[in-house]
């Protein structure tokens, strides 16, 4: 969980934006609701051009104090720093590379205190290269990562590319994308500029792969939009409704998403403010059995979606997901659903943070394109009944 500075500032980016941003997330409760990575995408490089005409080295002066005293202030108050870069000669925007120079670099991002680095292959090999090459590629670099004193995460970025999810993780990868960059739309028709995924298209392309994210190597859906109002700098999109950016949090906490903060957090709204620091969302997507919710129930014209996955209490989380332009009555069952057979159960809404017992299917009505966040829990035989109040 964290923030990433590429959605809202592309290249743009500097030592005043990350510490501003660090102060921001301490001071609004983003830190404290498991917000800890702060990474910084391309542009913090000094050079354009290729690695072999360059060193990769922090540009001094967007960073004038260096990238170690910025790692210095993120673990002083209580932030993990994350950085970028690439398997090719260049980066995606065209900075200085890590090919060729995979050891000296990953020992070069622990002397400075970096925690996470984000492998970006789109400047190396794009979509056509073969599977093997793209394993090699990515060992490249974890192996030197794995050999520091200091840990950091690696994410394997390969745009869901040669069936990343099937093998990243045993080339030593922590995360990876299953899909092409998000735009900042829920439900786009087709991909814009025949490329980008919408909200949708992102579960739809998760749902065959949950088997392949679990605890310390997770399918990545893509940084977060909520917050983004149409206005980003990079992506493509007209933006979503509130409910929307709610459902896509919602459901990025059901399959086990990393959750990285994409929007301009000194700006937030209260809304997209409250929808992100929800906690009882927030534990979803944290739970420690690291499960990825699976669909359970789809309707017949498959707008209407029931999500579900067992929590490490026994408990279950389930999202009742209306992709439709029609309000419609939606239920959840344990026997139905979760193949439990629970005789009574109790089942709270945790965006409206109310809940009731209920010995039949739990039964509500849902918005276009909202997702109904519930959790719910066996009840013994002899507790009395009672409704959502």
């Amino acid at each position: 969980m964290g923030w990433s500075s590429w959605n809202q500032f592309g290249d743009q980016i500097d030592e005043d934006l990350i510490k501003k941003t660090m102060d921001t997330m301490a001071s609004n409760g983003l830190r404290d609701a498991g917000y800890v990575f702060v990474n910084l995408d391309d542009g913090w490089q000094h050079y354009k051009g290729n690695r072999s005409d360059n060193p990769l080295e922090v540009d001094p002066v967007k960073f004038p104090s260096g990238m170690k005293s910025l790692a210095d202030y993120a673990h002083a108050n209580g932030f993990k720093l994350g950085i970028y870069s690439g398997p090719g000669q260049m980066t995606c925007a065209g900075y200085t590379g890590s090919e060729g120079h995979e050891d000296e670099d990953a020992a070069m991002f622990a002397s400075w205190g970096i925690d996470h680095l984000k492998y970006d292959s789109c400047c190396s090999s794009g979509e056509s290269a073969p599977r093997s090459e793209m394993e090699e590629i990515a060992l490249r670099m974890s192996k030197p990562l794995l050999a520091q004193s200091h840990p950091i995460v690696y994410h394997f970025c390969h745009c869901g590319w040669a069936d990343v999810w099937e093998w990243a993780a045993s080339e030593g990868a922590n995360q990876w994308r299953i899909g092409q960059d998000i735009s900042d739309d829920f439900n786009y028709p087709g991909n814009r500029e025949k490329y980008y995924f919408d909200v949708l298209d992102m579960l739809d392309r998760g749902n065959n792969l949950v088997q392949y994210s679990g605890p310390g190597h997770w399918n990545d859906y893509d940084m977060l939009i909520v917050g983004l109002n149409g206005n980003s700098s990079q992506l493509v999109g007209t933006g979503a409704s509130n409910i929307e950016y709610r459902t896509h949090f919602s459901m990025w906490a059901m399959v086990a998403s990393p959750l990285l903060i994409g929007s301009d957090v000194r700006t937030l709204d209260v809304y997209s403010l409250q929808t992100l620091s929800n906690k009882e969302v927030i534990e979803i997507n944290q739970d420690p059995l690291g499960i990825s919710a699976e669909t359970v129930g789809i309707g017949e014209d498959e707008d209407l979606q029931v999500y579900a996955k067992e929590m490490s209490d026994g408990s279950y989380a389930g999202a009742l997901l209306n992709r439709g332009s029609f309000t419609a009555e939606m239920s959840v069952s344990p026997r139905r659903d979760l193949a439990m057979e629970w005789d009574t159960f109790r089942v709270r809404d945790l965006w409206k943070h109310k809940e009731g017992m209920y010995d039949v299917p739990y039964t509500v009505e849902v918005m276009p394109h909202e997702a109904k966040l519930l959790r719910l829990w066996e009840v013994p035989a002899n507790a009395s009944m009672c409704f959502f109040q």
